[in-house]
């Protein structure tokens, strides 16, 4: 008689095979990388048995997990026990939505140290003003003074070493500032010790993406989050020169989705 399991879900959520594609391996490809979002372990174990090379430790989802909301409700601490979960049930690297970076830049420094030791690959903070927001939350948010967030940035690349991918991500084109705008903090971040921008949108259309990646040139790998523009065929981005795309939500999504099928009694 087969030893029965407190969980049907046990079997599928085994570690797959070692992984040795690092993260800086995935941004830097030739190919187009996709990350997948995960907020525990067995949603990242999930996601690594489905295929994918790479994992967002989503902020908002990893909140919602929790019970708390998109607005930095959660604790870096929380968040980085999460995220040591999520690393202990796969062999895939993980980069952490680490948002504004829960302060000024000794707090940055201090969450990407603790994420590292937890065994992340890799962080992305915002370039908007504190207390962190949503961006889809509101109108015209305020984007932290440049040097003060690239202070944030050098605070990590000290602590943490060459090793530890940094992320930068520009709230520009959020906050209705222009392109012009995300391009010169896009080549400040850089200074700053930036190994990739992670460039976002808030319209339904990639005209703003594509036409930033077109200036931009490649200076340093580009990131998108395709969360409005999701209709744009994969091929746009291909050909526009961008490295990665992030699906920051889809597991959180299916999730409840399905919790909304369930009822107290049969239909």
């Amino acid at each position: 008689m087969n030893k029965p399991v407190s969980d049907p879900m046990d079997a599928e959520v085994l570690p797959a095979p070692p992984s040795s594609t690092s993260l800086r391996e995935l941004f830097f490809s030739s190919d187009l990388t996709f990350l997948m979002e995960a907020h525990d372990g067995r949603s990242a174990a999930i996601a690594e048995r489905a295929g994918f090379k790479g994992l967002w430790a989503s902020g908002l989802s990893i909140s919602s997990a929790l019970g708390y909301r998109d607005i930095n409700e959660a604790s870096w601490t929380q968040v980085v026990d999460v995220v040591e979960r999520m690393v202990d049930a796969t062999n895939i690297p993980v980069l952490v939505d680490g948002d504004s970076g829960f302060g000024n830049l000794n707090n940055a420094g201090l969450v990407a140290r603790k994420l590292h030791q937890r065994g992340a690959a890799g962080i992305c903070l915002e370039d908007k003003g504190l207390p962190q927001m949503n961006s889809f939350l509101g109108n015209k948010h305020p984007l932290a003074n440049i040097d003060e967030y690239s202070d944030r940035l050098k605070a990590v690349r000290d602590t943490t070493g060459s090793d530890f991918i940094l992320v930068a991500r520009i709230e520009a084109l959020i906050g209705d500032h222009g392109l012009d705008e995300a391009l010169f903090r896009a080549a400040a971040c850089g200074k700053a010790g930036a190994d990739v921008i992670l460039i976002h949108s808030r319209k339904a259309v990639a005209d703003q993406i594509l036409a930033f990646a077109k200036e931009w040139n490649g200076k340093l790998p580009v990131c998108i989050v395709p969360t409005k523009y999701y209709n744009t065929p994969v091929s746009a981005y291909r050909d526009a020169g961008i490295s990665t795309v992030i699906w920051v939500n889809h597991t959180m999504r299916a999730a409840i989705a399905g919790t909304r099928l369930l009822r107290p009694h049969p239909v």
